[in-house]
This record gives C-alpha cells, structure tokens and sequence, in this order.
C-alpha cells in the first residue's frame, strides 16, 4: 500500500513538474493543481475552472522555509501566526517579490501562502520541490462559483480526464482561513474554523475584521480567494431560513424542496432532508457534501436552517450566506 501511495505522489509531482494539472487532496477541501510559477500551468487553472483571471489563487508550500521564495517580507504576525497554525487550514497574505507567480497571485501586489496538513498534500510538495516545483497554486477542483469537492469523487465529476490522487474525504471540510498580513494590523478576510480569538492570542495582537479594522495606507483590502458575494453555490436555489421560517414555510411550498436541518421535518412535507450536525466541526465537515447529495436528489430549493449566533460557527454561516446569495 505504502508503495503504490508513494508511486502515485511521484507520479503526480512530476505531473507538476510537466506543467499539467492534478487535483491535490488538503485537509480544507480538492485543489486543482499546478505550478504556482509555471505561467501556462496557472492560466490552464483559470480556464478550466471558468475563473477570473485577476482572481487570486493560494499558493501551497511544503513548509514555512519556502515562504520568502514568493514573500517579499514575513511580517512579526505572520510567522506567529505560522508557527502557530501551519500545517493546517491557514492561509497568510503577504507582500509579494516582484515578477513571482504573478498569474498565481492575479496581478496584485500580495500572495496568500499556505501549508496544508493532509500527509499526501505534504508528500506531494515535497517531492514537487526536489523536482524544481517550488509551490503549488491550488484553488478548489470546482467549476467557479460551485460546490467545492471535499472527495475525490467529486473532483472527478467536474474533471473527468483529470490526475486525482484520492486522500479520501477532506477532515475540515470548508476552506482555510485568510488572514491579511500585508498591512499594518493583520486582518481577517475569509473564516474558517479557526477562531478570531485564537489568532488574535497567536498573533499577540487582535486581528481585525474588515468591518472595524484601523484606516490602511491600502486603498482596499488585497483580493482574495473565496471572497465573492456569490460562491460555493449549488444549482439548485438554497434559501437560509431559520427553524421556525422552515415549519412555517415548508407545508405551503410550491416547488420540490429539499431541507438541511438540526431538527427533523415531516416527511410529507419535504422531498428530502438531511439532519445538520449540532457541532460546528462536524456542520463544517459535511457542508459541502451534504449540498452536493440535496443539489443530486432533483430537489429544485435546498432550504438550510441558518447556524447558531457564535464564532465558532463564522466559517459555515461564510459558506452558506454565499451559496445562498
């Protein structure tokens, strides 16, 4: 087993190394893979997801050594920040070297960094660093604006022809949390499941959310990945209601609705219903998996019930308030 595993993370660095893309498994959720300094390789990332081109993609390293290889500087916050949370489900916005993974970083003047800590995503880099690959630019395996793939499975459903290496289903579930280092007070601008409060005590400093951060000498916050009004959406319309909306709405409905809940609803009343975890750790987990079954089950609206007030759950009310927009 060992073998075959280290035959097929070979097989996919030097993928890597040709210029082609893969799909990567990260605790987070499937990346679409490629040399994030391989300006063809990326631009084959833009075209194959429908992406934006001045949409910035994360660029995955093997370990905190690699970060001034695309960093221009690593602000005190940053490597606290690093120190603390990587590998994991952390992504960094840096300044970036001038003329480095530009396509990668969209043109803009930052590049987000991350160091993922699913044990094939960290096999991966590495042997893609031996072999000259000195990050990996690895937006979600979707189709831009979609559903991202916590299996291989669904990597492949999007990318039939595509290199997947199957590291099973993603532990976290949604995608890492963005902190903003590149100015003078580091700023949160994507959640995740790692608290505000947690960074701010790693930091040393609050980080701050847009909403209340300090005037910046920046004209606007760097654009980053999962930032849009309308993201990880599935075809079919979901509507974030609340438990009562839901028992008072659901008896009257016009259209095939299917409900993601914490409490159960009458099966006459639904054409289908998932029970939500309690948890936030395990909402987040079966986030996008859940959306994908009720998107399959021919339902024409997903109603979920909106997650409970909390900062906990910041991360999975993110995804949801997005795919619902």
């Amino acid at each position: 087993m060992v073998k075959a595993v280290s035959a097929k993370v070979r097989d996919a660095a030097q993928a890597l190394a040709r210029g082609d893309l893969i799909g990567l498994p990260t605790e987070t959720v499937y990346g679409l893979a490629a040399d994030a300094t391989n300006p063809s390789a990326v631009a084959a990332i833009f075209a194959a997801k429908g992406r934006p081109a001045n949409h910035p993609l994360i660029v995955h390293v093997a370990d905190a050594s690699q970060v001034p290889k695309f960093a221009s500087t690593v602000p005190a916050s940053a490597q606290k920040l690093m120190a603390a949370f990587w590998p994991g489900p952390l992504t960094v916005i840096l300044p970036r070297l001038p003329g480095i993974a530009d396509a990668a970083a969209g043109a803009h003047a930052t590049i987000a960094l991350r160091c993922p800590s699913h044990p094939m995503a960290l096999a991966l880099l590495q042997e893609a660093q031996d072999l000259g690959v000195q990050g990996v630019a690895a937006p979600s395996a979707n189709l831009f604006g979609r559903v991202s793939p916590t299996t291989a499975a669904h990597v492949r459903q999007a990318f039939p022809s595509l290199l997947v290496l199957d590291g099973g289903a993603c532990e976290v579930g949604i995608e890492s949390t963005i902190v903003d280092c590149s100015r003078a007070t580091p700023m949160l601008l994507r959640p995740g499941m790692l608290l505000l409060s947690a960074l701010s005590e790693a930091c040393g400093e609050v980080v701050a959310m847009p909403s209340n951060a300090p005037h910046s000498s920046h004209d606007e916050a760097p654009a980053a990945p999962g930032s849009l009004a309308s993201h990880y959406a599935p075809h079919a319309r979901l509507r974030l209601l609340s438990a009562e909306a839901i028992r008072q709405q659901l008896p009257n409905a016009k259209v095939k609705v299917a409900v993601w809940a914490r409490f159960a609803v009458p099966s006459s009343a639904a054409f289908k219903q998932v029970l939500m975890p309690s948890k936030p750790a395990e909402c987040a987990h079966d986030l996008f998996a859940c959306l994908r079954e009720l998107d399959a089950s021919g339902a024409q609206e997903i109603w979920v019930e909106a997650p409970p007030v909390g900062p906990a759950w910041d991360g999975v009310r993110d995804r949801l308030q997005r795919a619902a927009h």
